[in-house]
């Protein structure tokens, strides 16, 4: 019989590590899901269904907002139209997700003859400042969707400054 090893500190190899870090994970990530949670995460108050349909209306202000600010400025229009398709596409993704009519937003007063882009930077700023803070009274989808939009608005301020 062979003699034994002398008893003493164990070192883990890499791969022993790794896989007793990957088995705790896998017990961590069993233990905080179910389904009943995310059921509970996606279910919507009715405060939230008539929040998130106002961010509708807002963001549809904003498209409008858009098309008087290139109306009145075509340079702009050139220079800044993929913000606008943008805006209109980030509407219809709140659409999908406030389902219903809903109804069309109106720009804070039309764009000065001179000025049109500090104009709809203040209103696309309006815009961001609203779909961040109803980002903080929903949740999963919904909270992550107002808060990429408000995000994107941020950059289409800096981006018009």
């Amino acid at each position: 019989m062979p003699p034994l090893a002398p008893a003493g500190p164990r070192t883990f190899t890499r791969r022993t590590l790794l896989a007793v870090s990957a088995a705790g994970f896998a017990v961590a990530v069993a233990g905080c899901t179910s389904s009943s949670s995310a059921d509970e995460r996606d279910a919507v108050t009715s405060e939230q269904a008539d929040e998130l349909a106002a961010q509708v209306t807002v963001q549809s202000a904003l498209v409008a907002a858009y098309d008087l600010a290139f109306t009145a400025d075509p340079a702009l229009a050139a220079a800044a139209a993929d913000l606008a398709t943008q805006a209109a596409e980030q509407l219809e993704r709140l659409r999908a997700a406030a389902p219903g009519d809903h109804p069309a937003g109106e720009p804070s007063g039309p764009p000065p003859a001179v000025g049109a882009q500090g104009w709809l930077r203040a209103q696309v700023a309006v815009a961001a400042t609203s779909h961040a803070s109803a980002c903080l009274d929903q949740a999963g989808g919904r909270a992550a969707l107002l808060g990429s939009i408000a995000a994107g608005l941020r950059g289409h301020e800096a981006r018009l400054a």
